[in-house]
């Protein structure tokens, strides 16, 4: 169980953009406004009463109750991850590919598409149903990302796709990985960035009516190296892509909305501290490996 109290966002974000401004990054009209903005918020009594109890879910519920819409458009991480996972699985030898923690199938859809036999493996029952809909010719396994239920050197390929967050650990995760991909073979990963975990981009469900979180913990680079190295893997490439803020500063919001729009709608608060904490920051992390022939 957490406590997610809207001015622990908002001070947050502020402080982050003042760290930038004490580096040299803005001037001292940015740094007043700051301040300012900071004591405004302060003073704001509707925001003071607006705390909210959360409780913090594992995957299985979590996704149990995040089902039903996870396919709905407005996950921003989709735009943004797909075309460099794309990217990288486009050049794929074709073969036999895993998609681990599959969920409703997005990635196994690409693969299964682009001529690749494909096996999905999920954990939550809830989305392998929805991934039998959009894949009903396609082997879809429930199973664990620590003990995949694959025989060793099974698949030429695996991709895992915003999954690994979950974990507090991912050594056994990827000594799967290892262990069910070929000589040769390709590991494609993506992550939320350790930055936005930091930041709040962890998604809310509800259970029994209560606020709920999914596990997310954060990854830092020699997380994903250290395990990845000592597995076997060789790094081939790592991208960190961003979200570039080029449009004028929105006018700042006047309410914070309901619990399952924060932190998005808190932020929209202070865009200003948002735009300059959050300029050239990563979303995700992308990692592609590959063991040796």
């Amino acid at each position: 169980m957490s406590y997610e109290h809207p001015l622990a966002h908002l001070i947050g974000i502020e402080g982050v953009a003042l760290l930038r401004a004490f580096n040299g990054e803005f001037d001292r009209d940015f740094v007043d406004a700051r301040l300012d903005e900071v004591r405004r918020l302060l003073d704001d009594h509707s925001l003071m009463e607006a705390g909210v109890t959360v409780d913090r879910l594992d995957s299985i519920a979590g996704y149990r109750s995040w089902a039903g819409t996870y396919d709905e458009p407005g996950n921003a991480a989709f735009d943004i991850e797909q075309p460099v996972v794309h990217d990288i699985l486009d050049t794929l030898p074709m073969g036999t590919v895993l998609d681990a923690a599959c969920g409703t199938g997005r990635h196994a859809a690409y693969l299964a598409a682009a001529g690749h036999r494909v096996i999905g493996v999920d954990s939550s029952p809830e989305m392998l149903e929805k991934a039998r809909i959009r894949l009903p010719q396609t082997d879809l396994r429930r199973g664990d990302l620590e003990a995949l239920p694959l025989d060793d050197d099974s698949v030429d390929a695996a991709v895992c796709a915003l999954a690994l967050t979950h974990l507090p650990r991912l050594d056994k995760a990827i000594a799967e990985f290892a262990r069910v991909i070929r000589p040769g073979g390709h590991l494609v990963i993506s992550d939320i960035h350790h930055e936005m975990v930091l930041r709040g981009s962890i998604p809310p469900v509800e259970i029994g009516g209560r606020p709920g979180r999914l596990p997310a913990y954060r990854h830092y680079a020699g997380d994903y190296l250290s395990p990845a190295l000592a597995s076997g893997f060789q790094l081939k490439a790592c991208k960190e892509p961003r979200v570039l803020h080029n449009g004028p500063t929105p006018p700042p919001a006047t309410e914070p909305g309901p619990w399952q729009t924060w932190p998005w709608s808190l932020s929209a608060l202070v865009p200003e501290a948002t735009q300059a904490a959050n300029r050239e920051t990563p979303a995700l992390t992308v990692w592609h490996f590959q063991l040796p022939e």
